[in-house]
Order: C-alpha cells, then structure tokens, then sequence
C-alpha cells in the first residue's frame, strides 16, 4: 500500500483505490507514518484524492492525523478556473493560526516577573468555550474587519503599522465580502473579537532556547535566552458558523447536481458558482476576522507586558515576528509539469512555507523564505521554521502546522490523568493558567505526537529549514 521513496517521503498509489485521481505523498520518518496507520488519516487522504479536479497529488504533512472529512495536516490543490472549492477541506477554525512576538527580555528578567504577567495575561485575553471581550465593535466595525483586516484596527489603537507588514497577505486577503456571512455568524462574532478560545488554542510565554540556523535567527532577529510569545487561535465561532452554513449549502448543491462526493463529509462545489463564490467571499471574512482576532489580543498582551514592567511595549522589544494561516483555501500560481497555473490551494492544519524567491513574500524576508511557526502540545518545545524553494515544486510551499494528535480528546480524558500533567509541567517550571481543567488531559504532551519527530521529517524532507526551538514557560489555555 505505502512505497517508501526516501526516509521522510512516502507515496499511495492512485491505484490503490479505483476512483482515485492522483497519488499521495507522505512526509514522515518511520515512526510517524506507523503511528498514521492507528487512525483514519490515510483513508482519508485517499478519499481526497478521488476528489475531482485534484492537482498533481494529495499531501499529508507530518503531523497528520484524522479529521472531519479530511485528514488535518492535508494539503490538496484545485484549478481555479474548472476545479472545485470545498469548506471541509478548509475545515471549520477558518484561518486558526500562529503568531510570534519577540522581546528584548531574557529570562532572568521576566522572573520576577512572571505570576504578574501571566495573571494580566489571563484576565487580559478572555480564554474558554463562549468567551466573549466587548471592546465596543459595532456591525460597522465588522464590515471594516471583514474588507480591511489587521490594516482597519491598527488605525483604530490595536498595534502598530509595522505589524501588518510581518502578517501573512499582510493581514488582509481580497475579496471578503460579509453580505455571504450569515446573520447567526456574524453576531456570534462581534462577541468574540480579541479572544483565545479553547481546545488545542494558546497563548504561552517562551524562551528561544537554541538556535540552528544563526544568518536565519538574525533575520527573523531571534537571539538564544530571549523571551517570546506565540499565540495560536483562529476565527473562533465566526468561521466555524461559516463552515456549518456553508456545508449544508454545498449539501444542497450536491444533491440538486447529483454530485456524489467519495465521502459525505468531503462536500464541494465547481469553482465560478454561486455556492463556490459565496464560500469563498464569507471564507475570506473568516480569514481577516482572524487575523484581527490574533491582532487584538497581540495588543492586550502588550498591555500586559506594559502593566507588570511599567515600561512600553515599544521599549521592551514587542515587535511581531510573523503571522501565519492555517485552514484556507487561497488562490495561488504554482508552476506545475512546467505549467504555470491558477489553483485554490486547499490547506487544511498545514501552514504555507514560500521559499526566498517566491515574490509575495514581505520583502525582509527575501533573503531568508517565510517564516513557519510550528507549536507544539502543552508543556513541549515549538519550533520557527522558514520555507524552502523546494517547498514550491513539491508541496505547493506547504509545511506542517504543529506536532498533530495521536489520540482523541475522549481518549485523553480517560487515559491521561489531569495530575500527571500538572505534576509534569511543575517540574519543567511551567506556570499555568487554564479556565477548565479537562483541558489539561485533552491537551496534554502524551496525546499529541513528538513535535521534535515531526520537525524533523519536514526538515529532513526539505521543505522547511529549522530555525530555532523555543520551550514553554507559561502557558494559557480555555
């Protein structure tokens, strides 16, 4: 079933199942691409590879694991002028994504403290299922959101100018429009700008704890010893009432066109229809609401820096290093058998990863290929990575997303004790605040795979080169 072609690059036949469109390809060491067998990833892939209109081939990164329809980790390409558009291939958290702060701390400065900071921290960012922030945004301010992202509240006080130009489309991709969003998601969204969410979402204070590559540190300006922080969350209720509206509406569209998908969960739509652009339009919404969402709560983490030190943002070196997407579909041109070609290149817990001589890239980042923020589970190291010219021809300049689950949130309620964590990460020195303890066994190191092993593969690969390792020293979670 699975050919090994090198030690980090696996393939699936088309073959291997009749209605098959493409091969798969599997980034993975040994061990990763055992563990894949153990759930429903590379059935999944294979069903994604019977979709119509599929490009070149389905990829599955490293951190692959099971998903709603698709596998998450799973990268899949589309002609944009006769392919197709899918919102379980994007998945449900629309645009959840990783961001990196630097300062210009180390250590032994934030020590002292560090039970101020993460106290502000939480009570600052609102975490936990149903979180709401009411910073006064009004329907007006969301269609702002919606059409101008990160650009309409930096004008408005959250952040910085220089922000927008480290965040991935420069925190704004075109053509949103919120007249396809539904009335329900756009009111579960006014609530809920400027917070963290739950489940694997985070906000976790790091030290950059080795550096691999010193001329790709000093151009991201990573220094081992320095303190940073990355938060992960994504477009909260917004984009995952867009994705529930959408998939019934694709529903409907597939029955209508008796349009028999190779698993029910794997609804799309042809590019150029209504159904298509309409997701399309609200999709876009989802992704510059997250990017907003990740914006705001940048700015009352700098407020909680500010509040402990009594110094500013500015002064201690809280600058933004990078802003990357996950769960989106994006019109991209790829060179493919020597072809340039329009795709909607569908990312699904898989983060793009341009490489130096891409041109839409932010020009500080030229010489070095976009930066690639990969976090790891509660408790373990999460790496930066920065995209390889590789990545351009073997995976539409994707790499992975993080270090992928290995068992259910059930599974880890009932196998993983919540003091065992807790007694793990008093013993790494970890502070924690969390709003719901069951998130500390669905969340827990023991129920994702070894993000080490899976930075590794993408490394080995040569798709991403490795930057730095950055390990936790206070984490936040719902």
């Amino acid at each position: 079933m699975i050919k090994k072609i090198n030690d980090f690059l696996w393939e699936i036949s088309e073959k291997e199942q009749a209605n098959m469109q493409v091969p798969i390809h599997v980034y993975a060491n040994e061990r990763i691409i055992n563990s894949m067998g153990r759930d429903r990833t590379l059935k999944q892939a294979m069903n994604a590879a019977a979709l119509p209109t599929i490009v070149k081939h389905m990829l599955v990164m490293p951190d692959g694991h099971e998903g709603y329809g698709f596998p998450v980790g799973g990268v899949a390409a589309f002609d944009a002028n006769d392919g197709i558009v899918s919102p379980g291939v994007v998945g449900y958290d629309i645009n959840c994504g990783v961001r990196l702060i630097n300062t210009n701390l180390n250590f032994k400065d934030l020590k002292p403290k560090m039970n101020e900071v993460m106290d502000n921290v939480f009570n600052n960012v609102p975490s936990g299922v149903g979180s709401r922030r009411n910073i006064g945004f009004t329907h007006s301010d969301l269609e702002k959101v919606s059409s101008e992202g990160v650009g309409y509240v930096v004008k408005k006080g959250f952040g910085v100018t220089e922000d927008v130009d480290h965040i991935e489309e420069y925190g704004c991709i075109k053509g949103a429009d919120l007249d396809a969003v539904s009335e329900m998601a756009q009111k579960r969204g006014l609530r809920e700008f400027g917070t963290l969410g739950a489940g694997n979402h985070f906000l976790e204070i790091q030290k950059v704890e080795k550096v691999f590559d010193e001329k790709l540190a000093k151009g991201f300006n990573l220094h081992e010893g320095n303190v940073v922080i990355t938060i992960h969350s994504g477009s909260r209720g917004f984009g995952h009432q867009i994705c529930s509206d959408y998939l019934r509406t694709f529903t409907d569209y597939q029955i209508k066109n008796k349009i028999v998908p190779p698993d029910p969960e794997l609804t799309y739509a042809y590019t150029n229809t209504k159904e298509a652009d309409s997701y399309l339009k609200a999709m876009r919404s989802a992704v510059n609401f997250a990017f907003v969402n990740r914006q705001i709560m940048t700015d009352a983490l700098r407020k909680s820096f500010e509040q402990a030190f009594g110094k500013s943002s500015d002064s201690l070196g809280m600058e933004l290093v990078y802003d990357v997407a996950h769960n989106i579909a994006k019109l991209e041109e790829h060179i493919v058998d020597g072809k340039r070609r329009k795709l909607y290149v569908h990312r699904k817990g898989a983060t793009r990863a341009f490489g130096p001589s891409r041109e839409d890239i932010p020009k500080k980042f030229k010489a070095y290929g976009q930066p690639v923020l990969i976090p790891g589970s509660m408790g373990t190291a999460s790496y930066v990575l920065a995209g390889r010219d590789e990545a351009m021809t073997e995976t539409f300049g994707s790499s992975c997303h993080g270090s992928g689950r290995v068992m259910s949130r059930h599974q880890a309620i009932r196998e993983i004790p919540a003091s065992k964590t807790l007694g793990d990460l008093k013993n790494k020195g970890i502070e924690l605040r969390v709003r719901n303890k069951k998130l500390i066994s669905e969340e827990a190191e023991w129920a994702y795979k070894n993000v080490d092993d899976v930075v590794a593969s993408i490394a080995g690969a040569k798709i991403s080169n490795i930057v730095a390792r950055l390990v936790p020293l206070g984490v936040t979670k719902g």
